[in-house]
């Protein structure tokens, strides 16, 4: 297994579209595998395929204190989404930063997992966020994109601000 680097805001291939996977095979598997030693060792709870620069419909996820729940969803469709919840949400492409994002309280979607067998998965709250959130990147879609044109320039600017005082430090 191995890490592998994250892409970060505003690199222009964190907006491209993922294809859905074909294949599924050894190669397929050691990239799960690969995506849930990456997420892991960032501290994340979600990453999507797009975030790594590889343009296919995965992505992982382990919302458990004791990652003992580790999640691969490939070529995933939202079935329903319930209600509403408004959850502060991060990205390990937009490291350090946080804003409250409005998604739906529940889904169920209808995935593969690394075998190709179907999976339903009936997601609430914050695993339901998550969900949410790495599906997003895999239609090149960020969770800013959810912010007012003001929040998200106050957030983009802090980021900024952050990664020029890594610099210099």
């Amino acid at each position: 297994m191995s890490v592998l680097p994250i892409l970060e805001f505003p690199d222009p291939r964190l907006r491209t579209r993922a294809e859905p996977v074909r294949t599924f095979d050894a190669k397929l598997k050691q990239f799960v595998a690969d995506l849930f030693e990456t997420m892991y060792a960032a501290n994340g709870v979600g990453l999507a395929a797009t975030q790594v620069d590889v343009h296919q419909r995965v992505l992982v996820a382990d919302m458990s204190d004791d990652r003992q729940q580790p999640l691969a969803l490939i070529n995933a469709q939202i079935l329903e989404k319930e209600g509403s919840q408004v959850y502060q949400e991060g990205c390990l492409s937009f490291p350090g930063l946080y804003a409250d994002v409005t998604r739906a309280l529940k889904v169920k979607v209808k995935a593969q997992d690394v075998d190709g067998n179907e999976i339903v998965v009936e997601a609430e709250g914050p695993l339901a966020v998550c969900i949410q959130h790495e599906m997003d990147h895999l239609d090149g879609k960020v969770f800013v994109d959810y912010l007012s044109s003001l929040k998200r320039a106050l957030l983009l600017k802090r980021l900024d601000k952050q990664r020029k005082q890594a610099a210099t430090a």
